[in-house]
């Protein structure tokens, strides 16, 4: 049997581990609750640009913000969101498995977010076109640099992790202009009548409506990154709650354990004492 005092150094390493993993499990809560609130106010600003939108534009068509003929890359652009190091589970490893299956590459390029997802796809022998890792704040993201790779191609697909609730997330994936214009399509109506009796457009209605599209991809792009970031914290969250509930039950346990040694090296002194008594009366 173990020495209490061995013991006792392993209770308080999970005590430590205990403090760890709640104030991890609380962390990941308050990063979660902060994106939803970015996400509410991105969904209104959204919808606010869209009224402007819906009412100045010529046609049902979505042209990511590009001039009139501008020359596309007549391919698909795929890019793939995953976290940034490799504490997320197993969901980055499922979201480049869904890509690798339908990937083409003389049909398609990638771009990936996030450390651990280029990982994957290198040793899958896949090349991505450009690398961009995962904001680190969760509040301003710049995706400018991303939306100008978007206006360069003909389509553009996104995979993203996706907030279902705490203990489960799931890999999506969206079709840009899809996901763009179903967006507005939500969006109620309202707002007064826009027109160019009404308003001046400088330098003119099409150079507007350029700006807000681009504006309204760039918020969708945003939320994609938000909510895989939501799905991710997610992820941290349930692996904490696993590991606080591990390290409890471990500290049961080793108290068990502790209580029984101790016991048991009481009783061997007092048959010791028993056996020096005895051995005095002789």
């Amino acid at each position: 049997m173990r020495n209490p005092s061995d013991i006792s150094e392993d209770l308080d390493a999970m005590a430590t581990m205990l403090d760890l993993t709640g104030a991890f499990q609380g962390l990941a809560s308050m990063h979660i609750a902060q994106i939803k609130n970015r996400v509410v106010a991105s969904q209104r600003f959204f919808a606010e640009l869209w009224h402007i939108y819906d009412q100045i534009r010529v046609d049902e068509l979505f042209h990511f913000g590009r001039a009139s003929g501008e020359n596309v890359i007549n391919k698909e652009l795929v890019i793939a969101i995953t976290a940034e190091g490799g504490f997320s589970g197993d969901i980055d490893k499922r979201l480049v498995d869904e890509l690798l299956q339908n990937y083409d590459k003389d049909k398609q390029d990638v771009i990936v977010i996030g450390h651990h997802g280029a990982i994957q796809l290198a040793r899958a022998g896949v090349g991505f076109k450009r690398y961009f890792k995962l904001p680190a704040s969760d509040s301003n993201i710049n995706v400018q640099p991303l939306a100008a790779e978007v206006k360069k191609y003909r389509t553009t697909s996104v995979y993203y992790q996706t907030y279902i609730s705490l203990m489960s997330q799931e890999v999506k994936k969206i079709e840009l202009h899809e996901a763009v214009t179903t967006a507005g399509k939500n969006v109620a109506s309202g707002g007064g009548l826009i027109d160019e009796k009404t308003y001046i457009f400088e330098p003119d209605s099409f150079a507007v409506m350029a700006h807000l599209e681009r504006s309204m991809m760039e918020i969708t792009l945003s939320q994609t990154i938000f909510d895989s970031k939501l799905a991710q914290y997610a992820s941290r969250f349930r692996a904490m709650s696993a590991a606080h509930d591990k390290s409890r039950d471990n500290r049961d346990n080793l108290k068990l354990e502790f209580n029984h040694a101790r016991r048991a090296k009481s009783d061997e002194r007092l048959k010791e004492i028993i056996n020096g008594l005895k051995a005095v009366r002789l």
